[in-house]
């Protein structure tokens, strides 16, 4: 029962970290965040201003590795188990569907990420092995738990990722940067919370620590949650609002 942790003080005291290396990819993001450290600050924890998670962009070599070989592995043993009554029961039969029904299945994209993955061995590869492995141990020894232990951290915060991008057809999603890669490669708890808006898009703020770590991070995001009231109802706005 984690209700016992919804505790509306509970900045008061706490250590947080500012993951900083994962700010600069948009300006009015890091206001947010700015806004949010300070409000952190108002309500009694204690701010370690930089601290580096330097490991953070070096993952996605490791990570987009073990995502192709454990989508192959987990797509087909998925359609394999979908009956005799399905069009594909895998993923290369998924691939042919998908080029026979070009027009209907692809008329916006490709199936480059498939194709990628369906070129994967099984997950007895040394390759597949060896790159989970240095991911983990990038994630975790030499990421998030070093900097949490060098700074003596109850918590890490950064921003979750840029203003939530707008439908394009044409050049697809616009992923500008933010935090989440580190903690799902460690298999590590991470909370997101609204921290504001730019031009009427959601912007998150993440807090994340080590392995069994909710108890603290529920008790943080809520005080935060409490002692900011960002969140609003969703508008469901046709566009960005830009007046």
């Amino acid at each position: 029962d984690y209700t016992q942790f919804l505790d509306p003080t509970g900045l008061q005291g706490a250590r947080i970290g500012v993951a900083r290396n994962f700010f600069g990819f948009h300006e009015r993001v890091d206001a947010l965040m700015e806004d949010a450290v300070d409000e952190m600050r108002r309500h009694g924890a204690t701010i370690i201003d930089t601290v580096d998670i330097p490991t953070g962009d070096q993952l996605w070599e490791f990570e987009g590795e073990v995502l192709y070989y454990e989508f192959k592995a987990d797509l087909n043993a998925y359609l394999a188990e979908r009956g005799t009554n399905v069009a594909a029961r895998s993923l290369q039969e998924l691939i042919e569907f998908n080029n026979q029904n070009r027009d209907t299945e692809m008329p916006y994209f490709g199936q480059e990420l498939f194709i990628t993955a369906a070129e994967k061995g099984p997950l007895t590869s040394p390759e597949y092995v060896t790159a989970l492995q240095t991911a983990q141990r990038m994630a975790r020894d030499e990421g998030i738990d070093a900097a949490l232990q060098a700074h003596r951290l109850d918590a890490i915060v950064a921003p979750t990722g840029s203003p939530s991008w707008l439908i394009d057809l044409v050049v697809g999603d616009h992923f500008l940067g933010g935090f989440s890669s580190a903690a799902a490669v460690a298999g590590y708890p991470h909370i997101t919370v609204p921290v504001g808006y730019v031009f009427g898009l959601p912007v998150g703020i993440s807090f994340f620590a080590g392995a069994y770590s909710e108890p603290t991070l529920i008790k943080l995001a809520y005080a935060f949650e409490q002692a900011t009231k960002v969140r609003q109802p969703p508008q469901f706005l046709a566009t960005a609002d830009l007046g």
